[in-house]
């Protein structure tokens, strides 16, 4: 990996990190929704999926200290939440995946997963600052993406996303547990991972 790309996922790596205590405890844990029984319903047809990946794959790329987002699960923790307690947002989430298309190949004459990583980047930074030409609401999207990455990064594995644990290990939240022992109570203790989801001792992921 060249040198100012390297710390360029440092840097993004650190920004997601620090991001993390600003998702509520309900999100980290439970995407603030009880499990359903029935399996979810998917939103996304496979192209939409593939540009989401590639999107949320820059907003926490892949590096020497963990997976990416989509390596994590957060396509698909999205997925399912817009095929349910989401579902109201389908249609503005789909546009707005649409339009980042379309801005890519206003811009850059390709689809926005043809593109380099760094001009992806240019892209989504554009949209965060409001900035994208011939797209409007470009920044209210990016702002929801993003939120709903930070969701299926750090949430329950339950819910489709944090797949293997990775948001959790990379933020070091040893896990829910009912009860802890005197000695992990102690202050400086590097408290082992618990890697079980809270609606289930397997840790498997479920339908929401």
């Amino acid at each position: 990996m060249p040198p100012e790309e390297k710390a360029s996922n440092e840097i993004s790596r650190r920004a997601v990190i620090a991001s993390a205590a600003l998702v509520p405890v309900a999100a980290l844990t439970a995407a603030a929704q009880q499990p359903a029984a029935k399996p979810a319903a998917l939103a996304l047809s496979d192209a939409q999926l593939r540009l989401l990946a590639a999107f949320v794959d820059r907003i926490i790329p892949k590096d020497e200290l963990g997976p990416s987002a989509s390596e994590s699960g957060v396509p698909e923790y999205i997925n399912r939440a817009l095929g349910d307690y989401l579902a109201g947002e389908k249609p503005a989430f789909i546009e707005g995946l649409a339009a980042t298309d379309a801005f890519a190949h206003r811009s850059q004459d390709r689809a926005f997963i043809d593109l380099t990583p760094e001009k992806q980047d240019a892209l989504l930074t554009l949209m965060e600052a409001g900035s994208a030409e011939g797209f409007p609401n470009a920044r209210a999207f990016f702002n929801r993406a993003r939120r709903l990455t930070m969701e299926g990064m750090f949430g329950d594995p339950f819910y489709g996303g944090n797949k293997n644990f990775a948001g959790w290990d990379l933020i070091r939240y040893p896990g829910p547990r009912l009860a802890t022992s005197q000695a992990d109570q102690k202050m400086g203790v590097d408290i082992k991972p618990y890697h079980h989801s809270a609606y289930g001792a397997s840790g498997e992921t479920h339908g929401h």
